[in-house]
């Protein structure tokens, strides 16, 4: 193959990868998963979700700041493994790739639960495959387009979360017509704000986690990013706000509206819930449809993260070189191809499933998240030392503090989520992670480019 079809081009701005990490954190862990979230934790959701951003903060944070410092990187593995070494860039790289693959595959099974809204005649299986070939041909166009096209999606979702925001505090707040406002009683009553203790607040975490997971895309999209050393941290920053506030707020309202305990079990999405209420004609049917958008969105984001994994890996020699071919428009077609197998399976696992897969790949995605986060975490702690010589025009405050709280905390809800999360889907993950090991060891020593 040519030298020049080995590049990426550095197309993507500073909107595009901002909206791009909004688009792979703001999809199904918000609109689906957030009914989960609330029937384990109850109204202290709320207090599990600022946790999980404050510690997402601090991780993003680190890894902002090994991006200034190493110009010459692509992806995360570029970052980790002159730090940690090449086994955990090794398994950071391939955990990466599976988070994303098996999160395109419960998404397009969401999205289609959200098309069901409309078209309940039809099985799930084939509304999640035309969605599958849907964000397929996106991302198979030049990455210009694709980015362009995952800025007005994410652009969408959160103009109307915002909009959710300001109808659910009139809701909460104001009197008018036959409506009084709800006040904020659904906080306390049901069994009080910690309904299920301190057990229910853990086992949220891991939604939480897997809610928040997809902000870390950022570090996928180095080689695609102009001027990556001024990007990084200002998406970085510009995205924590927004992220926190897009999560906090609206689930602020929807466990104040609505009585944490009949939250679940409902078919449509509490985001939807909270708009019939508001009475306009039709707008519960305009938040399903903003709400697929949002998901489409989310997959849009995570083919895109996992086939540029694939690509690199490629590259360097560690997958078969046809993943590393570029089409004319420099879009990694068989990289993609591959990702986009995973959204078929899916489709598959729906045929025996049904909408019960989304909730067996979460529980596995949610671990994926958080080993993510703590091997950034630990690589940013020890890339000081590494590269103490050199300045960097970015930097973390309060280091080495606030690494060190991401970690512990990581470690801490790592322990609490294995007592409380199902065995098999714990098993079946640690099944996948022995296998990555596995495949590390078996090729030998990993050679370095």
């Amino acid at each position: 193959m040519e030298k020049n079809k080995q590049q990426l081009t550095r197309t993507m701005t500073s909107r595009h990868i901002t909206m791009m990490a909004l688009g792979g954190a703001i999809g199904a862990g918000l609109f689906k998963g957030s009914s989960a979230a609330i029937d384990m934790a109850g109204p202290s959701v709320l207090i599990a979700y600022l946790i999980g951003g404050i510690i997402l903060l601090f991780v993003m944070q680190g890894l902002a700041e090994m991006a200034v410092r190493n110009k010459e990187a692509r992806t995360f593995r570029d970052l980790v493994q002159s730090v940690l070494g090449k086994y955990p860039a090794y398994f950071l790289d391939w955990i990466y790739w599976k988070m994303w693959v098996l999160n395109i595959a419960a998404e397009s099974v969401v999205a289609a639960i959200f098309i069901q809204y409309w078209l309940p005649d039809y099985p799930i299986w084939i509304l999640a495959l035309s969605v599958s070939v849907l964000v397929t041909a996106i991302n198979l166009l030049s990455v210009k387009i694709f980015a362009e096209t995952e800025y007005w999606l994410a652009l969408i979702k959160i103009t109307v979360i915002i909009v959710f925001i300001i109808a659910g505090l009139i809701l909460l707040l104001v009197t008018f017509g036959n409506h009084n406002a709800v006040g904020f009683a659904n906080l306390t009553e049901h069994g009080g704000f910690f309904p299920n203790g301190s057990t229910g607040l853990i086992a949220a975490m891991l939604v939480v986690i897997y809610s928040y997971g997809g902000t870390e895309i950022i570090g996928i999209t180095l080689a695609e990013t102009k001027n990556p050393e001024k990007v990084v941290p200002k998406a970085v920053r510009s995205t924590l706000v927004r992220i926190v506030t897009f999560y906090l707020l609206p689930f602020f309202i929807i466990v104040s509206l609505i009585p944490w305990n009949e939250v679940n079990g409902v078919p449509e999405s509490p985001f939807v819930m909270v708009f019939k209420m508001v009475g306009i004609p039709g707008a519960d049917h305009i938040m399903n449809a903003v709400v697929l958008l949002a998901i489409i969105s989310s997959m849009n984001s995570g083919l895109y993260g996992s086939s540029r994994v694939l690509y690199t890996q490629a590259v360097d020699g560690r997958v078969p070189k046809i993943f590393a071919y570029l089409s004319k428009r420099k879009v990694p077609v068989y990289a993609i191809l591959m990702c986009t197998l995973a959204m078929y399976l899916g489709v598959i696992l729906s045929l025996y499933a049904g909408s019960k897969t989304f909730d067996f790949l979460m529980g596995s995605l949610g671990y994926t998240v958080l080993f993510i986060w703590l091997i950034i975490a630990i690589a940013h702690l020890k890339s000081r030392k590494k590269q103490a010589e050199h300045t960097s025009a970015y930097e973390v405050k309060w280091f080495p503090y606030t690494t060190w709280v991401a970690i512990l905390a990581l470690s801490a809800i790592l322990i609490g989520i294995i007592f409380t999360t199902s065995i098999i889907v714990t098993g079946i993950t640690l099944a996948i992670y022995l296998f990555i090991t596995l495949t590390y060891v078996l090729k030998g020593r990993y050679q370095d480019n």
